[in-house]
């Protein structure tokens, strides 16, 4: 039998937002519980916030969903204020797995880009500093085109069939040694800054600009450390993130548009940036104005700067416009994996919801409008 625990004491209106959920995640005789499930966790509240949901229950009943309907989730947690108002995992998934990423990565990457623009290391609008593109038509791709999405260059995200992928092509077949120079030799097949392009082999360029950034050597392990160095000491250690694992091409670059492994702990400390760029302990960590911009909307409404937004898409949203704030932005992976911040959500600084699980592209619908529910639940 999972474990249920509940650390008391608690103020009055997060015991009773708990007391809502409980029976919902906990079932009845005719259905499977939620025991039967995985465990539930109620961690230590936060003293100073009033954790309650304003007598809104949409988001505990979409809580409970979220295990009951959608038996592939695996792990969620809910942040509100910086302060763990649940927690709870699937069978054989603990505080101690690492989750994959998939392209939630790309946010990351997005906010490590966002540290060398601070440092006045890399500038926005300058030409991408590849130097492989100097004296071609490529060579007026900007940095801010890149992280929008808009390069220009050719790329097949999904094939039909799958190997058609440039992604898949890159990741598991000829480009694995090298999969920016895979991506960074594709030619232009729209002007740069035309057309928004889906593109995982993009955010693989990023990486490949924060290596060369950090250092001149082509040793692919002395890259590979300058990297995760760079990442724990202007990211995740200010973020509090302890477990993150990173995945290097062959080259020493990171595969930062899909390879990245944290434990959900560590996922709700990176949402806690997305709120208002600050760390749960309140330590900053991105600038203001990078967070600004990753969340500002591109040529694509939904999209800014490697970072999902909640509004309309063309042809149907990612995210879950008209629930929830439109203020709420997301890291969005593969295989549906979330981490949601809505600064207009909840008390304080915002709330944040972390779903990981494994539910194939095509059958997200169902889960977003459940995701939108909970964030819904806590509005303001």
């Amino acid at each position: 039998m999972a474990a249920h625990r509940i650390v008391p004491p608690m103020p009055r209106k997060l015991a009773l937002a708990l007391a809502a959920v409980l029976p919902l995640l906990l079932g009845t005789s005719d259905d499977m519980t939620f025991r039967q499930l995985g465990e539930v966790y109620h961690l230590r509240p936060c003293p100073r916030a009033d954790l309650g949901l304003g007598g809104n229950l949409t988001g505990p009943e979409a809580v409970g969903s979220l295990f009951r309907d959608r038996p592939e989730t695996r792990a969620v947690l809910i942040l509100a204020d910086g302060c763990p108002a649940l927690k709870a995992y699937a069978p054989g998934y603990s505080d101690r797995t690492r989750f994959i990423s998939w392209s939630m990565a790309k946010t990351v990457t997005a906010m490590l880009v966002g540290a060398l623009v601070s440092d006045g290391r890399l500038q926005l609008d300058a030409p991408a500093p590849i130097a492989e593109w100097r004296g071609t038509p490529k060579a007026a791709i900007t940095l801010r085109q890149l992280l929008q999405m808009r390069s220009g260059l050719r790329h097949v995200e999904v094939g039909d069939p799958v190997e058609n992928s440039d992604t898949n092509q890159a990741l598991f077949v000829h480009g694995s040694d090298a999969m920016a120079a895979y991506a960074i030799a594709q030619p232009l097949e729209v002007r740069p800054g035309e057309t928004f392009k889906y593109s995982s082999l993009t955010t693989v360029i990023l990486a490949e600009i924060v290596a060369r950034t950090l250092t001149p050597s082509r040793d692919p392990r002395v890259r590979a450390q300058a990297y995760k160095q760079f990442a724990e000491t202007r990211l995740f250690g200010p973020a509090g993130v302890t477990s993150a694992v990173l995945e290097f091409d062959g080259a020493g670059t990171q595969i930062g548009g899909s390879l990245m492994y944290m434990t959900l702990g560590d996922w709700g400390r990176l949402g806690m940036l997305l709120l208002d760029g600050r760390s749960r302990d309140g330590r900053p960590v991105i600038a203001p104005d990078w967070l600004a911009f990753m969340k500002a909307p591109s040529p694509n409404p939904e999209y800014g700067a490697q970072t999902w937004l909640n509004r309309a898409g063309d042809p149907s949203p990612t995210l879950f416009p008209g629930t929830g704030p439109a203020s709420a932005v997301s890291m969005v992976g593969h295989l549906g994996q979330y981490v949601i911040a809505s600064p207009d959500s909840g008390p304080g600084r915002g709330v944040v919801v972390v779903r990981l699980g494994h539910t194939p592209d095509g059958d997200r619908g169902p889960l977003v409008r459940t995701l939108g529910e909970v964030v819904a639940g806590f509005d303001r």
